[in-house]
């Protein structure tokens, strides 16, 4: 384990479980937050990602970063605003990081990357399971930001050697909160998830995941995909994807099996998502 993380948008749902789980596990944590907030952070810094001097200053002492401050979904601000908050946030966390000879970063992607889920024409699956080898098909700046994000870890990794998982998380929720209300929509209509292929993770499998993300199998730059074993719809998988994605190329998915290839993340971090929400 890291002796001591920086977590940027510490205040955020996933922000704050990963605060938590640190922690608990003894690690001192530094807290980026945008606006003042409580967090369980030894230290708490208020102010932007993109802010040099300030993440400079937040970085003394860390040995990781977990990095998710972003924007996190286009719409609500314009294109530009996404898209450059997004991407220079990221730029300065891990080239700040880089400079300061930081060996393990994390940075938070998206599911969202290949381009489906904020689609703005109709788009088509190429094959299933998704991977990280699918062809991306963006048309939205906040899957733009995450595949330019994605680029800087790699450059970031080749000119500091700093070695930067990103991680491509699918829609995070607590079994109390998001989660629910999302399994009865997709019990009653389905075709809201196939965007999505109906995955989702647990906020404290999406905080283990990250955690484990700062201390990889090996070195590198480093995509994977996260997510529950199992789709968040309560009808088989097979007959999911012959209604909403039919003619794409795909093995067969037995149950409600999520058409997510997660061996990766298995193989390089050892994560299998432990919480999976009990759906009807």
């Amino acid at each position: 384990m890291p002796a001591h993380v920086l977590v940027t948008g510490a205040a955020g749902l996933i922000g704050a479980a990963v605060l938590d789980l640190l922690t608990a596990d003894g690690v001192t944590t530094t807290a980026l937050v945008l606006e003042p907030s409580d967090t369980r952070a030894g230290r708490t810094l208020v102010g932007d990602a993109r802010d040099v001097a300030l993440v400079d200053d937040a970085l003394d002492d860390c040995d990781a970063v977990i990095h998710l401050a972003a924007i996190p979904q286009p719409g609500h601000h314009p294109d530009e605003v996404v898209f450059g908050h997004n991407t220079l946030a990221t730029f300065t966390v891990l080239d700040r990081a880089g400079r300061r000879g930081i060996r393990n970063a994390v940075i938070a992607s998206s599911y969202a990357i290949g381009g489906l889920p904020f689609a703005r024409r109709p788009l088509h699956m190429p094959y299933l399971p998704v991977d990280a080898a699918l062809p991306l098909q963006i048309t939205d700046p906040y899957a733009l930001s995450k595949r330019t994000d994605e680029a800087t870890a790699d450059m970031i990794h080749r000119q500091y050697g700093t070695t930067v998982v990103a991680l491509r998380l699918p829609f995070v929720g607590a079994a109390d909160d998001r989660l629910g209300p999302m399994a009865e929509l997709f019990a009653q209509d389905p075709g809201r998830g196939a965007a999505d292929v109906w995955s989702y993770l647990d906020v404290r499998d999406a905080a283990r995941a990250l955690v484990m993300a700062s201390q990889p199998a090996l070195p590198g730059n480093h995509v994977l995909y996260v997510a529950a074993p199992d789709t968040l719809a309560p009808q088989p998988t097979e007959w999911l994807l012959d209604k909403f994605h039919p003619g794409v190329p795909r093995p067969a998915f037995p149950g409600r099996a999520v058409p997510i290839d997660l061996r990766p993340a298995r193989e390089l971090l050892g994560f299998t998502a432990a919480y999976e929400f009990p759906v009807a």
